[in-house]
């Protein structure tokens, strides 16, 4: 196809950065097909319907008006040149008449004169509405939902009038709608307070993360077996992490599309449990891990807090709304340009709700303002209303949004893309302190972090005392029992108090809690317990000491704990291989003490080495290259 052409001769004048930032704004759909290997495939892929049908509910009214547009016109210029097809005879059947009309569709394959597109859209003339016209051209060019050719003419995916022909645009608006302003008696509040509003929030939720995960390091969540965290688990972790159900099934499916988590089948079923990637975010400021999960946020395919209608809570389920993503978008764009003022309080108050839906201020204006800024996943959606309210509770919750509006957090995460990350890890750093790395510790056998612990910190006082309070300041307490944990996990008590002694931010530590870890150390391992792999038994004393002897057995780790009983490191079967291979004749006993019947288990492969994953510009090089 010529359109096709066009657009492929486009791509390859584009630097690979160029081509990298597209690859990187189309991966969700691009993701659902082969990697391209040549640019022909790459523009092939672009103007096929399933991706086209994803790309343009993220497209603007300016860029979709200024893609229908486009289409309308050069679907006409099509029809006229085209050989008009002998219809079908009076009389014909229905069959026959539907035969005749898609065989030949009404495609958009004839290039557009731009000055046409500007003609139909009003913006002939100097002025705004010519100016949004050009920029929403060219934002369609990066996207490569457009293409020039030779002449200058404009080509645009032949489908794009079936695609969007159900969809009733309106009139052209050239600029961004703007909430109105409530009137207010009282001042609203300002920069200062949206941002302390937003730190506080911001610590809340770090705080409830990490507790989320440690709940679920400490005891990995089981899987219905049709799918979904069962009840009962997300209400477990919702009390460990101490915040609402809806909450936690919110962090849970963020910190899954995170990779903080995964799913992981054993013989019991599927359970959910944190990867190798906690270790590493643990490691972080504060500010830093929250990144991954507000991220994660703005690309979710569900509305985790939201449960239409007759279906049951769950968690960990693969989304399928995908309008969630572009609804969360339009929504932020929309509360950007709302005044934050004490009105919106009272609208929030007095705004309708249904069961269930959060209540916030007046949703009507908020999703026609939505609707400009990404109007296919807001127009004619159903419970678009519902959907809205707990997509801005998720935002609150976020600390994205305040009194009605954005945050600077919210809008650093609005401006931040793929390509330019920093704008929302600068947000964050601003938002959140440095973490805190010494503890006031008091005679009652108390110690207090005021502000967020760095790990190392939490690690060490989580080791050998109860965690009790969250906030501000944050509490841990000593007990017999605690610290008798510590020292249960390995712990010296002459190391644990060293190491204490250094994070205490007011020098020596008091004596109570010197005593405590003292009189718990003097009582600890008065009783050992041995371990074993297995057991080796025989009523021959001698073969005992022989055994135990052997030198090609020292690998067993054998220790004679009775004349007649050895105890090996191993499990019964890598010891069953290595007696006999020293020319033994071992027979295996069952708990109850009668010989076992032994079966060799079947042969086992190793799992999959999982392909190595090619990031966008290394992709835009290898096709440029071609």
């Amino acid at each position: 196809m010529e359109g096709l052409d066009t657009l492929t001769r486009s791509l390859a004048q584009r630097t690979p950065e160029e081509l990298a930032a597209l690859l990187t704004r189309h991966a969700e759909p691009l993701s659902r097909r082969p990697a391209p290997t040549r640019l022909r495939e790459l523009a092939t892929a672009l103007w096929s319907y399933e991706t086209l049908h994803h790309t343009v509910l993220h497209l603007d009214h300016p860029c979709l008006q200024v893609l229908a547009a486009t289409a309308r016109i050069s679907q006409d210029l099509a029809r006229r040149a085209a050989p008009v097809p002998a219809a079908p005879t009076a009389g014909a059947d229905y069959q026959s008449l539907m035969a005749h009309r898609l065989s030949f569709p009404e495609l958009a394959t004839d290039p557009v004169p731009a000055a046409d597109v500007y003609e139909a859209l009003g913006a002939a003339a100097a002025g705004p509405a010519r100016d949004a016209v050009t920029a929403a051209l060219h934002r369609l060019r990066e996207d490569g939902l457009a293409a020039s050719d030779e002449d200058g003419a404009l080509v645009v995916p032949p489908r794009a009038p079936q695609l969007l022909a159900a969809h009733d645009l309106g009139p052209f608006r050239h600029a961004a709608p703007r909430l109105p302003v409530p009137e207010a008696t009282t001042a609203g509040p300002g920069a200062d307070a949206l941002q302390a509003e937003s730190q506080a929030a911001a610590t809340t939720l770090a705080a409830t993360l990490d507790r989320l995960l440690a709940a679920l390091a400490a005891q990995p969540a089981a899987l219905r077996k049709t799918g979904g965290l069962a009840l009962r688990e997300i209400k477990r972790l919702a009390k460990a992490a101490g915040t609402t159900e809806a909450r936690t099934r919110l962090l849970l499916d963020l910190t899954l599309a995170a990779d903080l988590i995964a799913l992981t089948r054993t013989p019991a079923g599927i359970t959910a449990l944190p990867t190798g990637a906690y270790d590493d975010w643990l490691a972080l400021a504060p500010g830093e891990r929250l990144t991954p999960v507000l991220t994660a946020w703005t690309t979710l395919w569900s509305i985790p807090t939201h449960t239409p209608f007759g279906e049951t809570p769950t968690a960990l389920v693969r989304g399928e709304d995908r309008h969630a993503p572009a609804l969360r978008h339009a929504l932020l764009a929309a509360l950007s340009t709302a005044p934050a003022d004490a009105a919106s309080a009272r609208l929030a108050a007095r705004a309708p709700a249904l069961p269930d839906t959060p209540r916030v201020r007046d949703l009507p204006a908020v999703l026609e303002a939505a609707a400009w800024h990404r109007p296919l996943a807001v127009i004619g959606e159903p419970l678009a209303e519902a959907r809205a309210a707990h997509i801005l509770d998720e935002a609150a919750f976020l600390a994205l949004t305040a009194h009605g509006t954005l945050t600077p957090l919210g809008h650093a995460l609005l401006a931040a893309s793929p390509a330019h990350p920093e704008i929302l890890d600068a947000a964050l750093r601003d938002l959140l302190p440095p973490p805190v790395q010494q503890a006031h510790f008091q005679a009652d056998l108390t110690a207090v972090v005021t502000g967020a612990p760095s790990a190392a910190l939490a690690d060490l006082l989580s080791s050998a005392a109860d965690r009790e309070s969250e906030g501000h300041a944050v509490t841990w307490r000593f007990t017999p029992a605690s610290v008798r944990r510590a020292l249960d996990d390995g712990r010296d008590a002459a190391d644990l108090l060293d190491d204490l002694a250094k994070a205490s931010a007011a020098g020596p530590l008091p004596q109570p809690l010197a005593y405590l870890v003292k009189d718990a150390a003097r009582t600890h391992g008065q009783m050992r317990v041995l371990p074993a792999g297995c057991c080796i038994r025989s009523d021959d004393e001698a073969l005992v000491r022989e055994l135990a002897a052997h030198r090609s057995l020292q690998k067993l780790g054998l220790r004679v704990v009775a004349p007649t009983v050895l105890v090996s490191a191993e499990p019964p079967a890598p010891t069953l291989d290595a007696l006999r291979a020293a020319g033994y004749a071992p027979a295996l006993e069952s708990e109850s003490g009668t010989a076992s019947v032994e079966r060799r288990s079947g042969h086992r492969t190793r799992p999959s080495t999982p392909a190595p994953v090619t990031t966008p510009l290394a992709l835009a090089q290898r096709l440029l290259a071609v």
